[in-house]
């Protein structure tokens, strides 16, 4: 079984991959450029969420190609790293969190890899929208690195490349927020539909709109995300090193459509 990462440029040089090699995957809804090796002993699929030279901003990302080019190339699980803005002053920048609830605040995503005048209608549970399994992965590897984290938090998933006002950020932590961010709340739904785990280790990178007397700048998001990068792929690499494959309700969330969507969603890739 593979292991899948999902990161930016800065990230993939941080892991100590071997036998790498930029292969592109054609899919359905277009075609997804990963790196392929190893690591820990194991395969590793690592896809550029924004691709090469981070030319992609967050509403423009072909999510759909990414998670079947995953699907693919046999991946069943996946780790991703999101930066995220806190909507919570006890939540400052520098806090690593495993979030294991989502709000998906976007207008325009894809909703669903089931799309087509021959798809069947798939509704699939997302109680837990984060994979419980590598949730308790990334807290032990964590644990035993001596890295702190908080364990649990909303993340909201919004559509940018905006940030958020002042007012949304009082909104969001209203409505039980954590951190915000715009790419992973999309990807969790579509890798719950491919029946592939998914986990995200968030990194704050800077205070909500309207929680700093300072004005947001994308220099700081990038300057913590260096700056957590090495303690996030030692993460990594631990869980990839150790985790077993456990029978989760990640990988059976299509059983109730029988065979008919799995052999679709397959035949369509």
């Amino acid at each position: 079984m593979r292991f899948g990462v999902i990161g930016g440029s800065g990230f993939a040089s941080a892991l100590p991959m071997k036998e790498s090699r930029k292969i592109t995957v054609k899919t359905r809804f277009g075609e997804a450029v990963c790196l392929l090796g190893r690591l820990a002993d194991r395969e590793v699929v690592f896809l550029l969420r924004h691709g090469e030279g981070h030319r992609l901003p967050p509403h423009k990302i072909n999510y759909r190609a990414n998670v079947l080019a995953m699907k693919q190339l046999g991946v069943t699980a996946v780790l991703a790293t999101a930066a995220t803005g806190t909507l919570k002053q006890d939540l400052p920048p520098g806090t690593l969190l495993i979030p294991d609830q989502l709000l998906d605040w976007t207008k325009q995503r894809p909703l669903t890899l089931f799309e087509g005048n021959d798809a069947p209608v798939v509704h699939i549970d997302v109680t837990q929208p984060f994979c419980p399994n590598l949730r308790q992965s990334l807290l032990q590897a964590a644990e035993s690195l001596g890295a702190q984290v908080v364990n649990g938090g909303c993340y909201v998933c919004g559509e940018g490349p905006r940030y958020e006002t002042a007012f949304e950020v009082k909104v969001l932590a209203k409505l039980g927020g954590d951190v915000a961010g715009m790419t992973a709340g999309t990807e969790a739904v579509l890798f719950r539909e491919a029946e592939i785990c998914y986990s995200v280790l968030a990194v704050v990178t800077n205070w909500g709109a309207g929680l700093s007397s300072q004005p947001l700048t994308h220099a700081e998001v990038e300057a913590m995300m260096q700056q957590k990068i090495p303690v996030i792929a030692q993460i990594f690499e631990s869980v990839i090193a150790n985790f077993d494959f456990p029978d989760c309700p990640c990988r059976h969330s299509l059983d109730s459509y029988g065979d008919e969507a799995r052999k679709w969603l397959m035949a369509k890739i």
